[in-house]
């Protein structure tokens, strides 16, 4: 079967941002107060954790699923699995605006799915053995994780720039490893990278969660 991947497609696809500004800060989406009803009695902050680390796991898991078809040209599953990896896109940025209000949701939504277009570009350089195109992609995921960190920091003291950069280029660079070994056809290889990298997004999720909980301690309980 001919390889067909087409980044206007996948782009369409899997981000759908138009738009959306995704270099609003937490601090500015912030400053509208969230007119959604929350209950009063605090949330176990092992809950939050148990959440966010279950969503996170599945971002890395649909991320491959969905590289895994596009380079193996099978469209129909592609499609399935990049609706899904956005469904949980969207999960992701309702557990933030729960905290953080509606204008941080949208803004955390925007920024996430930036980087998945950017694998959406380094998938495509690896379909098409342009190394180029994959310089520029990797290029573009390790300066994104410093406005993620920016982001983040931005919200909440308790999580550093530098700490939560350092943590998503970890993310960016074990499922780099998936997607060589996916382009490579070394399926065994692939799922053994995907392991890690579902298992490095404990180490997001964790100290994510910690740091909100230790932000809000109203609204998280036994942190």
């Amino acid at each position: 079967m001919k390889l067909r991947i087409h980044r206007a497609a996948l782009v369409a696809t899997v981000i759908a941002t138009s738009g959306i500004a995704a270099a609003t800060s937490f601090a500015a989406a912030t400053n509208t107060p969230s007119h959604t009803t929350h209950s009063t009695s605090p949330i176990p902050a092992a809950e939050l954790r148990a959440k966010l680390n279950t969503l996170l796991q599945e971002h890395a898991y649909l991320a491959a699923g969905a590289t895994n078809a596009a380079l193996g040209g099978r469209q129909a599953e592609f499609q399935a699995a990049a609706g899904a990896l956005d469904a949980n896109s969207v999960d992701l940025s309702k557990a933030i605006g729960m905290v953080y209000g509606a204008g941080a949701e949208s803004a955390f939504l925007a920024l996430w799915r930036k980087h998945i277009g950017f694998f959406v570009d380094y998938a495509t350089g690896v379909a098409t053995k342009d190394n180029a195109k994959q310089d520029k992609a990797v290029k573009d995921l390790v300066g994104y994780t410093q406005d993620f960190g920016a982001f983040l920091a931005s919200a909440n003291p308790n999580l550093p720039k530098a700490v939560v950069a350092d943590l998503v280029k970890t993310h960016v660079l074990t499922l780099k490893d998936v997607v060589d070994a996916q382009g490579m056809g070394d399926q065994k290889k692939a799922y053994t990278a995907l392991r890690a990298a579902a298992g490095h997004m404990m180490m997001i999720a964790d100290p994510l969660a910690m740091a909100i909980a230790k932000q809000f301690p109203q609204k998280f309980a036994n942190y």
